[in-house]
């Protein structure tokens, strides 16, 4: 019994030790117990969590607060589903996560942010941190109070050290993504004014786009998250005083007026997006594009002239943000979702590139003013660096 015990810690020691010897580390999680008196709390009323793994030597004094993705809810039905997962409780969330691509702690794999105090902030409240309802509603227990935990992080992270901040980032993936485009004002604001502060979204630009049955889906379900949360009142003011709430969800009505700096890192062709916003199930009752959204060379002539025409609907949306100096974007070309995050995408020998620059490469000359980066791919399938993703059949689980 042993022996056979000490065989599964050797093999599993065996998977860990290359990745915490190559690409990155495992970092523990943190719970914000105090948030929880602040009324700043997951859908289940759980403490907010965090993993923070701490800078050393030059950049001790440089920030990087990274928010986790993972799309959003829209109904009580679809946030008391959440509650059951990580995405609404922080008592089902692992106790540490990988940190790799722009979290690595290793200087090969992350030359510029490797040594700074690096931040992966957990998602569980279903609105990308914008909502603010104060009632409770005791046949659901649900709490919707995304903005109140985003404040609560940032407060603590303040407290612990980001207060003598001289560098900070604040970025996040997907869902996240959204939330650094959406914050990122308010982050400028709350860090000390000699800081050097910027934001970095990637894959957050989603695109108001219909849907391939003509129907404005992703719109009337932007809407409800925004209804539902209460969401509207921590939306972008220079927004919302032109237009409905739900649209200040999109990017592409909000961007132009964001003063801080910000960098957009998404695949024209952003898998999720194709998955769900271009062809979700609702759309596509016989299936058609079930095998073209799992892996884009089973796309059909036809469909990859549809997706075509959606990356030419994604330029223009990101064309109105206004993509003057401060702005830095890197558009590539492939079939994939959040690239940051991981080593194969962020920076390694065999990463997709554009103009011979790597996504590490563009986000630090960009923050650290070397060289300006706005760079748009060629269409697909002109770029052969690309790591295009294919989803497992038995695990498609699109999300909206």
């Amino acid at each position: 019994m042993v022996g056979t015990r000490l065989g599964q810690w050797l093999i599993l020691l065996s998977c860990i030790l290359p990745f915490l010897r190559t690409e990155g580390s495992f970092v523990g999680i943190t719970y914000l117990e105090s948030a929880v008196a602040k009324g700043a709390v997951c859908l289940d009323g759980s403490p907010p969590a965090y993993h923070f793994d701490k800078g050393f030597g030059t950049g001790i004094n440089n920030w990087l607060v990274h928010f986790e993705g993972g799309g959003w809810c829209n109904n009580v039905t679809t946030c008391l589903s959440r509650i059951s997962t990580r995405l609404g409780s922080s008592k089902l969330m692992v106790k540490q996560v990988a940190f790799s691509g722009m979290l690595s702690n290793k200087q090969k794999f992350n030359p510029d942010f490797y040594n700074w105090n690096r931040i992966k902030v957990r998602y569980c409240d279903g609105a990308s941190f914008t909502g603010d309802v104060e009632a409770v509603n005791p046949a659901t227990n649900l709490h919707f109070r995304g903005a109140k935990v985003w404040l609560a992080v940032i407060e603590d992270l303040l407290a612990k050290g980001m207060r003598s901040a001289e560098n900070a980032i604040l970025s996040g993936c997907s869902a996240g993504g959204l939330a650094s485009i959406l914050h990122c004002d308010r982050f400028r604001a709350l860090v000390p004014k000699g800081a050097k502060v910027k934001c970095l979204a990637d894959a957050g630009y989603f695109i108001n786009a219909k849907d391939v049955s003509g129907a404005n889906h992703i719109e009337t379900f932007y809407s409800q998250v925004v209804a539902t949360h209460d969401s509207a009142k921590n939306l972008p003011p220079s927004c919302t005083s032109k237009m409905s709430p739900g649209l200040c969800f999109f990017p592409e009505y909000v961007a132009q007026q964001i003063q801080t700096p910000i960098f957009f890192v998404n695949a024209a062709y952003d898998s999720w997006q194709i998955k769900n916003i271009l062809a979700p199930g609702v759309a596509d009752p016989h299936g058609t594009w079930h095998s073209c959204k799992l892996d884009i060379e089973k796309c059909s002539p036809s469909q990859l002239t549809t997706m075509q025409d959606f990356r030419l609907q994604f330029l223009r949306a990101l064309n109105v943000a206004d993509i003057s100096s401060p702005k830095g974007m890197f558009i590539d070309s492939c079939y994939a979702h959040c690239q940051t995050e991981t080593q194969e995408t962020w920076l390694r020998s065999d990463s997709p590139v554009l103009a011979k620059t790597t996504i590490a490469k563009a986000v630090g000359d960009w923050y650290f003013d070397r060289a300006p980066f706005q760079k748009i791919d060629c269409p697909y399938p002109c770029n052969p660096t690309c790591h295009n993703r294919i989803f497992d059949p038995h695990h498609d689980n699109p999300g909206v």
